[in-house]
């Protein structure tokens, strides 16, 4: 299955959206199978269920960012060497990227069991619906190995321009997790670990097709089980290159945790209702987030081969595809938000406050997309403790100032959602000093010969 693409040479705007759109619709139907989870339980056990899987997202969030920032490091480095055309070295960062990808899993999967109840302790979470989310958490992070390990696959096929093998991968596993999903709540009668379990046996399988296809890959970036082992030097670079967006993304999580519990104090319906509402969002969100994978991606590979116009260009033409699509794609999901929340839950209450959320963030996602696009090539670049740290101070330390020292005196679900329109705008503003800034140094270096 080879559909590896030459970023290097040619056109680059097809390419962009030849790479982004199969990359945009795996994170769409991994949010639809998650969404599945949410909706099953939501129609077949209750508000409580729904609300327990739901509760969980940013915990999840927390745990899994770190790792997933360290993915984006392995993406760059693989580009970035591609790039230089170092087939040898391409391959060693492969196997690197992969065994820690595993090792951390299970390391992690099993501190995350040993401490499940401290964890979710610390949110808020009513004690009618405390039982089921830390059942649904248990089972959930059981399956961490092989979740990170789907991740750091789709990372080295994303590295070698390929995005469709990850989504055939994902949707073969996806059906299986919705089907699985009906099995166990409907035949078995399960509750929320019926759907936790269904998700991390669909994520096993994905990661074992993955494996496969790596191993039948005839490029560098082929898999054999026997060269599999860490080369110091390169799982330094992704480290040093992920940790910084990996500490960004738990930093978001953090401050999430930090609303989701402001939320929970709420009351059942505003929990289930956001949890609804942000399970439909969020498919905007994985098109402009798409693109600034694909903007890290081209910029890495024509960095390393030293072709600084045309990493500027990819960057021109990743903003303005992304601007369109996500705008376009917002409104169409903000128009049918109703029937949409319908799915998950028919009380009207539940609803209504679905659609608060829904406007106070679909109406903000053009402002997100400069954000993504600015920070992915930024990365491309090598750059990430740039971003990471605009990031964290716009984004994480307006919500967290936002909600200590306003929800707290209007303790309303619009006030509290507001934090993300107005940290969103503080965030762009700064980056796209820091991107004009860092453009200008880079070149310089590239016509002093200082580049990669």
């Amino acid at each position: 299955m080879n559909k590896n693409m030459d970023m290097l040479h040619g056109t680059i705007g097809d390419k962009l959206m030849t790479f982004a759109l199969p990359l945009a619709a795996t994170g769409i139907l991994q949010q639809l199978f998650n969404a599945a989870d949410i909706a099953v339980v939501g129609r077949c056990v209750g508000k409580n269920a729904m609300a327990a899987v739901g509760s969980n997202t940013p915990v999840t969030a927390l745990i899994l960012s770190l790792f997933t920032g360290i993915s984006i490091g392995a993406n760059v480095v693989i580009s970035t060497l591609i790039g230089q055309r170092k087939p040898e070295k391409v391959n060693k960062a492969v196997h690197t990227a992969l065994l820690f990808a595993f090792v951390g899993g299970v390391i992690f999967a099993l501190i995350c069991e040993l401490l499940s109840r401290q964890i979710l302790s610390r949110m808020s979470i009513p004690d009618e619906v405390f039982g089921m989310a830390l059942l649904y958490f248990r089972v959930y992070v059981a399956g961490m190995p092989v979740i990170l390990l789907y991740d750091f696959a789709s990372a080295v096929f994303r590295s070698h321009g390929n995005t469709r093998t990850p989504l055939i991968c994902l949707l073969t596993s996806g059906v299986i997790n919705v089907l699985l999903n009906l099995f166990f709540v409907l035949v078995l009668k399960m509750t929320v670990n019926g759907v936790a379990l269904a998700t991390v046996i669909s994520n096993l399988i994905s990661s074992v097709l993955l494996i496969f296809f790596l191993m039948r890959e005839k490029s560098e970036i082929h898999f054999s089980f026997k060269k599999l082992g860490i080369d110091k030097k390169q799982l330094s670079m992704m480290i040093s290159i992920g940790l910084p967006a990996g500490i960004q993304g738990m930093v978001f999580a953090i401050s999430n945790i930090i609303i989701q519990s402001s939320i929970n104090k709420l009351g059942s319906d505003v929990m289930a209702a956001s949890s609804a509402a942000f399970n439909i969002e969020i498919f905007a969100y994985y098109i402009l987030n798409s693109f600034g994978q694909a903007c890290t991606t081209f910029v890495g590979q024509n960095y390393g081969a030293k072709q600084p116009e045309r990493c500027i260009k990819a960057t021109k033409i990743a903003l303005a595809q992304d601007m369109v699509i996500t705008v376009v794609m917002s409104m169409l999901i903000l128009l049918a938000g109703r029937p949409l929340l319908y799915i998950f839950n028919s009380n009207e209450a539940v609803i209504s406050v679905g659609m608060i959320r829904m406007k106070y963030v679909l109406l903000s996602e053009g402002i997100n997309v400069i954000i993504e696009i600015m920070s992915g090539c930024m990365r491309g670049y090598g750059r990430s403790f740039i971003p990471a740290l605009i990031c964290t101070a716009g984004i994480c330390g307006v919500r967290i100032t936002w909600v200590y020292k306003v929800f707290v005196h209007h303790k309303t679900y619009a006030t509290l959602l507001k934090a993300y329109p107005l940290s969103w705008a503080a965030t762009c503003a700064a980056l796209v000093i820091a991107y004009t800034i860092l453009r200008r140094v880079t070149m310089k270096d590239f016509f002093e010969g200082k580049s990669a």
